[in-house]
């Protein structure tokens, strides 16, 4: 990718990845309403677990945009942008302690089928480095719905 034509398939990887940061963006600031506004007999629990998503996914919008910028491509860094671009939505501020955790599965789901569309396109543009870096976060999302499943007794 070092070369100055960009292929479709580059183009498609840098939309990809334009697509993450957007959705991190939205999740990271959803989390921390969550974060925020959780109650009931579960908050200490669901309090602390939203803020290490919330760190989690700052580390991820950094390594993507970084990626994105090391690969020739500019990240989307407004929110207004990411607000535009993301497939998931805002929280509404008035979700129960039991759908938030429901809505951070959902919203996990969309994001690891969204990242293994990802991977394709960093496989068309043979960017072994960019698959890589999506399908650890591919990974850490599976562990995580997995464990949020358990806690609602799924």
């Amino acid at each position: 990718m070092a070369n100055q034509t960009m292929t479709q398939a580059d183009q498609e990887l840098q939309k990809q990845l334009n697509l993450q940061i957007a959705n991190w963006t939205v999740m990271y600031t959803k989390l921390h309403n969550f974060h925020w506004f959780v109650k009931g007999p579960n908050f200490f629990t669901l309090h602390e677990k939203f803020e290490s998503f919330y760190n989690e996914t700052a580390g991820y919008i950094d390594d993507i945009a970084e990626r994105l910028l090391a690969i020739g491509g500019t990240p989307v860094a407004t929110l207004r942008e990411s607000l535009a671009l993301a497939s998931i939505s805002e929280a509404s501020g008035k979700e129960s302690a039991d759908e938030m955790v429901a809505a951070v599965i959902a919203d996990f789901e969309k994001l690891g089928s969204e990242l293994k569309d990802g991977m394709e396109a960093a496989a068309r543009s043979e960017d072994e480095a960019t698959s890589d870096l999506l399908l650890g976060i591919v990974s850490a999302l599976e562990k995580h719905r997995w464990m949020l499943n358990a806690y609602l007794g799924k």
